[in-house]
Formats: structure tokens, C-alpha cells, sequence
């Protein structure tokens, strides 16, 4: 593994972590959803209050059903962005673990690599042959290898 290797996955390491999801946008997103759904709510109400009477209690009778409606989907889209918001804040996490994680992992690695190419240079440099004490090294084969 060479130095190269691990400094591009260093990098990529890094630049996972600068794209994180900062917790106050997704907050400041789902309040402003909150805001327009209340504006909307709003304004609803002044348009109801702006008819003649004959005619809201002609819209009531007539809308009645779908006024039930829109108060349970307003109900479930209220639960869909909890559980959203807390699926969002599991994901992220998770997703930082992971990151942090792949970090270590990285590091233990290539501290691994250099201690082992550091245990073989020390190896390397006891095997030279020294002036003075060196000794010759000659291989011997097995009967069983000689003849192949």
C-alpha cells in the first residue's frame, strides 16, 4: 500500500466528513414547512370568514366529508415528518459512524503496512552480508525437490 493510496483515501475521508448534514438546516427546513402549512391553514380561515353565511353553510354541508379528510391527512403528514425527521437523524448518524469508522480503519491499516515495511527493512539490513564476521549461506534442497 503505498503512500499515495492512503493519503487519496484520507482524503476522501475528509471531504465525507466537511459534507455532512448540519441538523439546523434540516431544522430550519422543516420549520419553514410548519410556517407555510399554518399560512395556508390561515389563510383558509380568513376566506371562510370573508362569504356570506348562506354560502359557508352551503360549503360546510357540501365539504363536510373532505373536511374530516383533510384534518386526518393533515394528521398523518404531522407523523410522516416526525418519523421522517427521526429517520433523517438516525441516517445521519449512522452515516457519521461509518465515515469515522472507515477513518480508523484506514489509519490501522496503513500503520500496519509501515511497521511491517519497517520490520522488513530491519530484516533486510541484518541479512547483509558484514565485512570482518559474514558467513556464506548456501541452500540445500530435499531429495524429493532436487529432481523437479
Amino acid at each position: 500500500m503505498d503512500e499515495a493510496s492512503v493519503q487519496r483515501a484520507v482524503e476522501r475521508i475528509a471531504e465525507a466528513r466537511r459534507s455532512r448534514l448540519d441538523p439546523a438546516l434540516l431544522d430550519a427546513s422543516l420549520e419553514r414547512a410548519r410556517v407555510q402549512v399554518e399560512l395556508l391553514a390561515t389563510v383558509a380561515a380568513s376566506l371562510e370568514t370573508d362569504l356570506p353565511v348562506a354560502i359557508q353553510d352551503g360549503l360546510r354541508e357540501h365539504f363536510r366529508p373532505s373536511a374530516k379528510h383533510l384534518a386526518e391527512v393533515r394528521g398523518l403528514m404531522n407523523q410522516v415528518i416526525t418519523r421522517l425527521e427521526r429517520i433523517e437523524t438516525e441516517v445521519v448518524a449512522e452515516r457519521n459512524a461509518r465515515i469515522d469508522d472507515l477513518a480508523l480503519l484506514v489509519d490501522l491499516i496503513s500503520s500496519g503496512w509501515r511497521n511491517a515495511n519497517d520490520r522488513l527493512a530491519k530484516i533486510e539490513t541484518a541479512l547483509e552480508p558484514r565485512t570482518g564476521n559474514s558467513a556464506v549461506v548456501y541452500r540445500i534442497e530435499r531429495p524429493d525437490q532436487a529432481a523437479s
